[in-house]
């Protein structure tokens, strides 16, 4: 048992390791801290008592005790309360833990303590954190995944969230985003008559045009409704976006006329330029005084632009028409783009591409994450102007994605208007991608036409990029089956040419009210995948994230520690129970999905023994009560069981 529970003790000391948590083992270096646990003995005789592990953050303190058994876990009264009896405090983790957090908040000056338990080991284990108080309360928080919440950034909004139950500062601008999208929405569809595909458009025009207001080139007050051909509210956003374009060098002049010929809508609508009796002025003036100040005003556009007025982009999209299948894409969510980006440990030096690019979302995470990385302003410039590639079919999502780019001060925009699989690879190769990203059109592939299938474009893009590089894509966790010839052949030149790395289920709301089930398939392009080679397949189906009426997909509170988990165990940083994570050789008829290779490798416990013996003998008296003895002999003709 003491090296079961050395081993434990080890695997929690690295999880606090990974998440930068300093801390104390048997002590702590606090003085006040330690002089109170001299006297923290379990058994009551006032002598010196030590949990596992203790540490400082801000003004929290956090004290863990751990278990080897997961029968350790939790030891409760009959009133279903926490016991405090000594055998349960020295032989239970929650309850160790529980009485060693409740000794120093009475104790000590401290009086925010977290108490966690953990019990089991590094691949079956169970993590129960306590609020505790120095009056005998205490508040049993949801089991969680790994420590981050316990973080030094990430501490305080846990405390807000779990012990207050309050909503944090995030949480409440993301509910403002939400109510704005909404709104935004319905004027358009009121005062404007707008297409779905045309909405979109005059949002991005209208936020390039307020983008050049910090040069002097546009103002708010200029829209007066003034009907003069070329004096038109309409007609001053487009001089707005003209000189927008210009200073952010997009060019050829081509891909500036394209550009030009999209937004052009809020010159050529009469309904957008004409003064509104319920209004008293354009419905451009009041959809452009909408945007400055709930866009760059309230979201504090200079600070955080990059995060919410994406956020404002797939939410007001989202009302489009179903996440914006009207016009012909489905949006990823920003939390799934984030996540394959984290998957490929995308660096400051990296070229990215995505040759489906849509509104810009994988663009703009990754240039999100490469900045926050980047250590030089020329190492930023250079992600901006020269590191971030794209593909667009559609003109009207690449104006939009080309907008929200420009916004994000991303140099020339290296965006393209263009079909990707008309693209010869080896010409695309020249860009120097070291890492894919893509959520290619999804059901679009037939026997006749089978260069539309989701396996097309994934193979399209990993020969489009440099060898090794990294590539992430998302499509329907059909394209991993490979049913029809045409995907087998598909699954079977890839894995000739590249490498599967691993296959992770997704939340089946992903893509809210398209009806698609997800996965993301994980690649090394260039380089042919050996026959020994082990891929991960994962089940995160529950990743934290929920459908909410009349809101849609949200993050719920356990959102941060699953994804946390799941990398752990991406990176080879925990071992994960079977139903979460099978490690696998793979063939190219394989289905490549978490259900075609899982095994159930869990140890049963005592309580599930006698589950089975209790529900055995009940079957058993059952049938001799029915005069009806069961045979275990494998039926046949002498069975007593109809």
């Amino acid at each position: 048992m003491a090296k079961r529970e050395a081993k434990t003790d080890l695997w929690v000391a690295s999880q606090l390791d990974e998440c930068k948590i300093k801390y104390d083992a048997q002590g702590s270096n606090i003085k006040e801290l330690d002089e109170v646990l001299k006297t923290a003995s379990k058994r009551g005789t006032g002598n010196i008592g030590y949990p596992e592990y203790v540490a400082v953050i801000g003004d929290f303190v956090l004290v863990i005790e751990d278990k080897a058994d997961l029968d350790k876990r939790i030891s409760l009264t009959e009133k279903g309360i926490i016991a405090t009896d000594t055998k349960s405090v020295t032989d239970y983790a929650v309850n160790g833990a529980y009485f060693y957090a409740k000794h120093i908040a009475q104790n000590s000056s401290f009086k925010k303590v977290f108490a966690v338990a953990v019990a089991g080991n590094e691949k079956h284990h169970t993590i129960t954190p306590l609020w505790v108080d120095d009056r005998e309360g205490y508040k049993q928080l949801p089991d969680i995944e790994s420590f981050i919440w316990f973080s030094e950034q990430n501490i305080n909004e846990y405390y807000t969230r779990y012990v207050l139950e309050e909503a944090t500062d995030i949480e409440k601008t993301t509910e403002q985003v939400l109510r704005d999208a909404a709104e935004l929405h319905e004027y358009l569809r009121t005062y404007g008559t707008l297409k779905d595909q045309d909405k979109p458009l005059v949002v991005a025009g209208i936020l390039l045009a307020l983008d050049e207001i910090e040069y002097g080139g546009f103002n708010v007050t200029m829209l007066t409704g003034d009907q003069m051909t070329g004096a038109r509210d309409g007609d001053k956003l487009m001089n707005a976006i003209k000189s927008r374009l210009t200073r952010s060098n997009v060019g050829p002049d081509a891909k500036k006329d394209k550009l030009l010929a999209e937004f052009a809508i809020l010159q050529t609508s009469f309904r957008l330029n004409e003064i509104s009796d319920i209004l008293g002025k354009t419905p451009l003036k009041f959809y452009t005084e909408f945007l400055f100040e709930h866009v760059f005003k309230n979201i504090k556009y200079q600070k955080t632009s990059e995060d919410f007025i994406g956020r404002f982009y797939g939410e007001f999209m989202s009302y489009s028409g179903g996440d914006g299948q009207t016009l012909g894409i489905v949006l990823t969510p920003r939390h799934i783009t984030d996540l394959m980006c984290d998957l490929l440990d995308i660096q400051a030096n990296d070229v990215v591409l995505d040759p489906t690019c849509g509104t810009a979302g994988f663009l703009i995470s990754a240039m999100h994450r490469m900045l926050s990385l980047a250590d030089t302003e020329q190492r930023r410039k250079s992600i901006k102007k020269k590191q971030l590639h794209g593909f667009e079919l559609q003109s009207n999502m690449f104006a939009v994605a080309a907008a929200n780019m420009i916004l994000r001060r991303d140099g020339n925009s290296n965006l393209e208007c263009s079909d990707f699989l008309k693209k010869n690879p080896a010409q695309v190769q020249m860009k120097g991608a070291t890492v894919g990203l893509m959520n290619p059109p999804y059901s679009q592939g037939t026997k006749n036409d089978p260069e539309q299938y989701e396996l097309s474009f994934i193979e399209h893009m990993l020969d489009s990029l440099t060898v090794g590089a990294r590539a992430a894509v998302i499509v329907p966790q059909s394209s991993m089956t490979g049913k029809s010839k045409a995907e087998e052949a598909f699954k079977a030149s890839i894995m000739k040419n590249h490498t599967l790395e691993g296959v992770i289920t997704c939340n089946t709301d992903t893509f809210y009210r398209v009806g698609t089930n997800p996965v993301i398939a994980v690649f090394t392009a260039h380089e042919p995948h050996d026959k020994d080679h082990i891929c991960k397949f994962i089940d995160f189906r529950d990743d934290g994230y929920e459908v909410r009426a009349h809101v849609g997909l949200v993050e719920c509170d356990s959102a941060k520690d699953k994804k946390q988990h799941l990398m752990d165990v991406w990176n080879g940083l925990v071992e994960a129970p079977s139903r979460f994570c099978v490690e696998s050789t793979v063939q190219p008829d394989d289905e490549w999905l978490h259900s075609f290779y899982y095994f159930n490798d869990e140890i049963p416990t005592d309580a599930d023994f006698e589950k089975a013996i209790g529900d055995y003998l009940t079957f058993e008296f059952s049938m001799i009560m029915q005069n009806r003895e069961y045979l275990f002999d494998g039926g046949g003709e002498d069975a007593d069981v109809e």
